[in-house]
């Protein structure tokens, strides 16, 4: 499923009532800075910000940037894990097996939470379970929001890595803007062929 709007639209909808297998893949038709569901508000710098109902830290959002995939799991699915930081194993596994069909070495962080002074503030500043890094550089940020009947998974993956607009529309100092620009790095693949190599390498 692909559906195209804003990233507040993407965020707005509700959770279904009964979940099954389905990933959607969102075009943000214009930029957005989304924060983590308890990150403090930060100045307006002329971008809407949006928060989601998720944890970790802010994404910038643009059209064409990122591939943003939100991934459903019925709970009591054989990949279901009631444990919440195992739960994105089998998730940032498919994203390496996405990269890898197209000729890049990615893994996923098996491990608690690795944290640099700006994790709580960029999430792509931090490495979280089953979240995914090329050479030691995060490429594909993930958070969760679940319920009894299953969960939802939002999916970031780099295109390119803005860290200086981030830095700026976060209200970080200069020290802070060096410190996370090789903390991630954008893959450099067509949106269009990251998106079906992601959906392909999902487990059916």
């Amino acid at each position: 499923m692909r559906v195209v709007g804003t990233a507040a639209d993407a965020h707005g909808r509700p959770l279904p009532e009964t979940f099954s297998r389905a990933v959607r893949i969102v075009d943000v038709t214009e930029p957005a800075l989304v924060l983590g569901s308890t990150q403090p508000e930060v100045p307006d710098r002329g971008v809407p910000v949006v928060r989601r109902r998720s944890g970790g830290g802010a994404v910038l959002v643009r059209p064409g940037e990122q591939v943003w995939a939100d991934v459903l799991l019925p709970a009591g699915d054989p990949l279901w894990d009631d444990d919440v930081g195992r739960s994105f194993h089998w998730l940032g596994q498919a994203w390496v097996d996405t990269l890898h069909s197209l000729g890049l070495e990615g893994r996923w962080h098996d491990g608690p939470m690795v944290c640099t002074p700006w994790c709580r503030q960029v999430c792509f500043a931090g490495i979280g379970q089953g979240e995914v890094t090329v050479d030691g550089r995060k490429v594909v940020g993930m958070s969760q929001r679940r319920t009894r009947a299953g969960a939802l998974f939002h999916c970031a993956a780099l295109l390119r890595w803005d860290h200086t607009a981030l830095a700026h529309l976060l209200d970080l100092d200069a020290a802070a803007a060096v410190g996370i620009e090789p903390l991630a790095a954008g893959l450099g693949i067509a949106r269009e062929t990251l998106e079906d190599a992601f959906v392909s390498a999902l487990p059916r």
